[in-house]
């Protein structure tokens, strides 16, 4: 936890904050950086939360993949708002960054050309696993991935219709930083038009 009285300095871009924080949480080895809880929920309200990875910015947007078929994009398609919380420690700061926004769909195009960069054992995983549904064993996904890998040998792996990106495009992004006896840092901005408000928040 930071120990010093110095007022936390962002500037009137919580886009450049973030990526600010983002670069110096992993120069500080923080485990996972791109690391983010993901909050949906579905159209009768039912919360749901899940850890997925940061991908980065598209036009003041955040972007992350999944798969199309997984229940968390279920809730996205059918209520396309969620929030994020990256959260960082290490021996010299705490902090945490919250994004709340609407979601959109990444196009094939975009999510084709992140595809096209991922390690081609993640490409075969992503045809391989049918997320979040019932399988029998380890033997069995072991055995999807078997086939997989044998169904495109020496073959590009194209992109699954099942698999892509979403960009949630922020409406709040607020600031966290450990203090001293709990008097943390903590400030909100909010998109006004398409200006930025600053606000402080007491901890």
């Amino acid at each position: 936890m930071s120990e010093h009285n110095q007022e936390l300095f962002l500037g009137e871009d919580p886009i450049i904050g973030f990526e600010s924080w983002l670069k110096e949480a992993t120069e500080a080895n923080c485990a996972e950086p791109t690391a983010m809880t993901l909050s949906t929920a579905s159209l009768k309200g039912v919360p749901s939360a899940r850890t997925v990875l940061f991908k980065g910015i598209r036009n003041g947007a955040f972007k992350f993949f999944t798969n199309y078929d997984s229940p968390k994009s279920y809730d996205l398609i059918a209520n396309p708002v969620a929030a994020l919380v990256f959260l960082w420690t290490s021996p010299n700061f705490q902090r945490q960054i919250r994004v709340f926004g609407k979601v959109e769909k990444l196009t094939e195009a975009e999510s084709f050309e992140y595809f096209k960069s991922r390690a081609r054992g993640s490409q075969i995983g992503a045809w391989s696993s049918p997320q979040s549904q019932k399988v029998t064993s380890r033997a069995e996904l072991e055995s999807f991935l078997s086939h997989t890998e044998k169904k495109y040998h020496d073959q590009v792996v194209p992109l699954p219709p099942f698999w892509g990106g979403f960009a949630l495009t922020p409406q709040s992004i607020e600031f966290w930083e450990g203090r001293q006896y709990r008097i943390h840092e903590r400030f909100i901005f909010k998109k006004i038009a398409k200006n930025w408000s600053k606000s402080r928040l007491a901890p």
